[in-house]
C-alpha cells in the first residue's frame, strides 16, 4: 500500500536519529566507565573527562593520564567524533529531505481522522470526486477523500482537502477512515469494478450505511446496486437528461439549479428529518404551521418506507421518520430543523 510505504520511509528517517543518539549515550557511557577502571577517577571526573574528550572541547586533562589511559583517550576521541559526525548528518538529511515535516503532517492528519464523526469518505479524487469534494467544501460537511493515485491524491491535498493515499476497497483502510463514524460513503474510483468492490467492503463493515456509487453503463448500475448501493448516480445518463431538460424546459432547470445552488444565500431546497418525539409528529401540514411559522413551502415527503408524496395536502399528517423536502431560505431552514429534532 502506497500510504503504508510512505509511512515506513518517513518513520524510518525519524528513528535514524535516536538511533544515532543511543549511540552517544552508549559512548559517554562507555568513556565514564573506562575512565572509572582504567584510572580509577570518580564517577563525576571520569564523566566530565569523557564529555570534554567528545566533545573535542580541548580542556586539559581532570588528572594525570597514564599510558593505559592516554591510548583509551585516543580511541574514544576517535569514536567520539565518528558519533557527533553520525548525529550532524542525520539531523541535517532530515531537515533537508523534510522527513520530520512530513512525519509531523502525517501525525496531524492521523488526529484529523481520529476526529471526524458524521462525516463522507469520498473514494476517489478523479473529475467526479473533486467536484463532490468542492460542494462538500463549500457547504462545510465534513469528508475524507480516500485515492490510492499519486498524482490524484497529491492534488486533493494541494486542495486543502483531507485525504489518505490508499486503496478504497481494503477494509482496513476504510476502517482508518473512520468508517464507524461515518455518515455516508461515495464510491467514484477509476472503474466500475473498482466501485463494485469498494461498496462490497464498505457494506461488510456498515450494513446500515448509506452508499453512493458512481456507474458508466445501464448493466454497471444493476451491479452496483447488487453490491450494496442505496443510490447510484450514472454521469453520462444525468449529463444527456439535464441537457434535454435545459433544451424544453430552462426556466424549470435554472429554478431547480437556483434552489440547489449552495452559493444561494436567498433559496434554498433542503430535506428535514422529523425525529420520533418531535412536536411537528402527528401533525398536519397546515396545523403544524410550517409556512406561517417558518416561511418555507413543503415540497414534498418521503416517508420511512421511501415512498415520496410530492406537492402533499395541507391536510397530510406529518410522521416520525419523515423526511420533509422543503424549500425557504436558509435561516427558516435552520430553524425547521432544529424543531423537527428536538426530542
Amino acid at each position: 500500500m502506497a500510504d503504508g510505504r510512505r509511512l515506513h520511509d518517513v518513520t524510518a528517517k525519524v528513528r535514524g536519529p535516536w538511533l544515532a543518539l543511543g549511540l552517544l549515550a552508549v559512548v559517554l557511557a562507555g568513556g565514564t566507565t573506562g575512565y572509572v577502571v582504567i584510572e580509577r577517577w570518580s564517577a563525576w571526573d571520569a564523566f566530565y573527562m569523557t564529555v570534554t574528550t567528545v566533545s573535542t572541547v580541548g580542556y586539559r586533562e581532570v588528572h594525570p593520564l597514564s599510558f593505559a589511559g592516554q591510548v583509551f583517550t585516543t580511541g574514544l576521541i576517535l569514536a567520539g567524533v565518528g558519533t557527533l559526525f553520525y548525529n550532524l548528518t542525520l539531523l541535517v538529511t532530515l531537515i533537508v529531505e523534510g522527513g520530520l515535516p512530513r512525519h509531523l503532517q502525517y501525525r496531524r492528519y492521523a488526529r484529523m481522522l481520529d476526529q471526524l464523526k458524521n462525516h463522507f469518505i469520498v473514494c476517489g479524487y478523479g473529475r467526479i470526486g473533486s467536484i463532490v469534494a468542492r460542494e462538500f467544501q463549500r457547504q462545510k460537511v465534513p469528508f475524507v477523500v480516500v485515492d490510492r493515485d499519486p498524482g490524484r491524491y497529491q492534488q486533493a491535498i494541494e486542495d486543502g482537502v483531507l485525504a489518505v493515499d490508499a486503496d478504497a476497497t481494503r477494509e482496513d483502510v476504510l476502517t482508518r477512515v473512520g468508517i464507524h463514524r461515518a455518515r455516508g460513503l461515495i464510491a467514484a474510483v477509476g472503474t466500475d469494478a473498482e466501485n463494485v468492490y469498494t461498496i462490497l467492503s464498505a457494506r461488510v463493515l456498515r450494513p446500515d450505511l448509506f452508499i453512493i456509487g458512481r456507474a458508466e453503463s445501464e448493466e454497471a448500475t444493476r451491479k452496483v446496486l447488487r453490491s450494496g448501493a442505496n443510490r447510484v448516480i450514472s454521469p453520462y445518463q444525468i449529463g444527456g437528461q439535464q441537457m434535454a431538460q435545459t433544451a424544453l424546459r430552462p426556466a424549470v432547470v435554472d429554478f431547480v439549479a437556483l434552489a440547489t445552488s449552495s452559493e444561494n444565500l436567498e433559496l434554498a431546497m433542503e430535506q428535514v428529518l422529523v425525529a420520533a418525539h418531535s412536536g411537528l409528529a402527528g401533525k398536519s401540514i397546515v396545523d403544524a404551521g410550517l409556512r406561517q411559522r417558518f416561511g418555507v413551502v413543503v415540497v414534498g415527503i418521503q416517508r420511512p418506507d421511501g415512498k415520496m408524496e410530492f406537492n402533499p395536502a395541507p391536510s397530510e399528517v406529518i410522521q416520525a421518520g419523515d423526511k420533509l423536502v422543503v424549500l425557504g431560505r436558509g435561516d427558516s431552514l435552520r430553524q425547521l430543523e432544529s424543531e423537527a429534532g428536538k426530542q
